[in-house]
């Protein structure tokens, strides 16, 4: 948000229509996580809130790593490398389950790696444009309750980064190789519909 009315993001992507023999398969978003063993955050974990939401967090303390964080039914594993830690910056991953109520409601489950706003943990969640760390890798995934899941990958600067990562058909958001920039954050964002609030009927 560099100017009060913002910008839309645009970004070369690929077509591969559903008739097409590149079309890519069905996606089983919670196959990986439920198969693995919680990996121990090797951080104490704290909250944090996103656009109202309160996230479980657990701050990314080693250049390279396995954390699992939780928040009610929702699980989320981070595998990463950094290609160097910067003093300066934390890094966190979390989770989120449940209602959204601020402007509208609906339900989420959301799980994001994410650059705090500085080096308080209590800044993360909240605005940030620029990053200066950079990852060899990541892997994220969830146990998610519904099929409808959104891949992002935000760079520096607030750039989408096309063809850098890939969703593998076990539920995987992981990058295709070195990330050409530093990250600002990743995200598996879920939709449950199902657990959306009924929305009254309205009457002439």
């Amino acid at each position: 948000m560099e100017t009060q009315n913002g910008k839309l993001l645009l970004a070369e992507l690929e077509v591969h229509p559903r008739l097409s023999p590149t079309y890519p398969p069905p996606v089983n978003w919670s196959l990986y996580a439920s198969s693995v063993k919680n990996f121990t955050p090797e951080t104490q974990v704290f909250t944090g809130s996103i656009y109202f939401d309160n996230f479980t967090f657990a701050e990314l303390s080693q250049e390279a790593g396995n954390y699992t964080v939780c928040h009610k039914g929702l699980c989320c594993h981070l595998s990463y490398k950094m290609t160097e830690k910067q003093e300066d910056e934390i890094y966190a991953v979390g989770a989120f389950d449940g209602l959204h109520v601020i402007e509208g409601e609906y339900y989420l489950q959301i799980c994001t790696l994410l650059k705090c706003n500085s080096t308080d943990m209590k800044s993360c969640g909240q605005r940030v444009n620029t990053a200066h760390t950079r990852f060899d890798s990541f892997s994220l995934s969830g146990t998610f309750n519904t099929s409808y899941v959104f891949p992002e990958v935000l760079l520096t600067e607030t750039q989408l980064a096309p063809g850098e990562f890939q969703v593998l058909t076990d539920g995987r958001l992981i990058s295709n190789k070195k990330i050409s920039k530093p990250i600002l954050s990743v995200a598996l964002f879920g939709r449950w519909y199902e657990k959306d609030s009924p929305h009254p009927l309205h009457t002439p």
